[in-house]
């Protein structure tokens, strides 16, 4: 038996996410590699140098509005009149207190001097993983606008402001993508609990039997308020399983090749 985890709308986003940043850091790394061979065949597997800057600008532009718009669909479903519990609540991804016993829990746990944390909805990794992509997209952004835009940006900022911008946008660029290639792809679908992938993310469901061994105060808290019935799903069909899992491990492999390369040809860019 499966039990709803994400919504339609949840999963259609993180599929627009993972688009848009394949496609940024593509056309990234093949403009910032541009001196390499391996740059130059990025750049002409997308119409040469120009049109992956033409890509990479208007696609940036399009993960800004994707942006905003998940600020503004959050912003709308947050109950007003219990404020304080839709932020610090079990269903908030907001960092708690909790947060840090359940950390705390899993060091004793993993020296074996205590049982391991009951987690509810969101670990502490999940929401880790959520905010380190949140923070950093708007600072891409705001980098981004001011070297897609040099004229208008010095009438506004000294040229020193543009030095900085770009260094500002390489650096949180390689970060991010060394993040998601590396850290989001172990924790999410490689750690002992995920392999071989985590399916909820493209199912929106996720079995009892696994929901129950990850997240008992979860399915705990959906009994006691009458929940767990209503969240009862079918578990995904075969041929869409198949879909996912090689959709899934093509995006990974080509993420960690970008990674791979990247580091290999590292010598031959400075980020000033």
């Amino acid at each position: 038996m499966n039990i709803n985890r994400f919504k339609a709308i949840d999963r259609l986003f993180h599929i627009f996410v993972m688009l848009t940043f394949f496609t940024m850091t593509t056309t990234g790394f093949g403009r910032l590699f541009i001196t390499t061979d391996w740059g130059e065949k990025l750049c002409g597997s997308l119409g040469g140098y120009e049109a992956c800057t033409l890509i990479h600008h208007w696609v940036g532009v399009l993960l800004i509005a994707g942006f905003a718009a998940h600020i503004v669909y959050v912003a709308t479903r947050i109950p007003r009149r219990n404020l304080k519990q839709s932020i610090i609540g079990p269903d908030s991804l907001v960092p708690n207190l909790q947060d840090l016993r359940h950390i705390w829990q899993r060091i004793l746990w993993s020296f074996g001097v205590a049982p391991p944390p009951e987690l509810d909805r969101w670990t502490y990794w999940e929401k880790f993983d959520y905010w380190a992509v949140f923070w950093g997209l708007p600072l891409l952004g705001a980098t981004g606008i001011m070297l897609m835009y040099p004229l208008e940006t010095c009438r506004i900022l000294p040229g020193w402001s543009l030095n900085l911008a770009a260094l500002l946008h390489r650096t949180e660029a390689i970060l991010a993508a060394t993040f998601i290639f590396v850290v989001h792809f172990f924790i999410q679908h490689l750690r002992p609990g995920s392999f071989p992938l985590n399916e909820s993310i493209f199912s929106g469901t996720v079995p009892l039997e696994k929901a129950l061994e990850e997240k008992p105060a979860w399915v705990k808290r959906l009994k006691e308020e009458g929940e767990l019935e209503r969240s009862v799903a079918k578990p995904p069909a075969v041929l869409f399983r198949v879909a996912y899992f090689i959709f899934g491990y093509g995006a990974m492999s080509f993420g960690l090749y970008l990674m791979i390369k990247a580091i290999i040809y590292s010598s031959y860019v400075h980020l000033h």
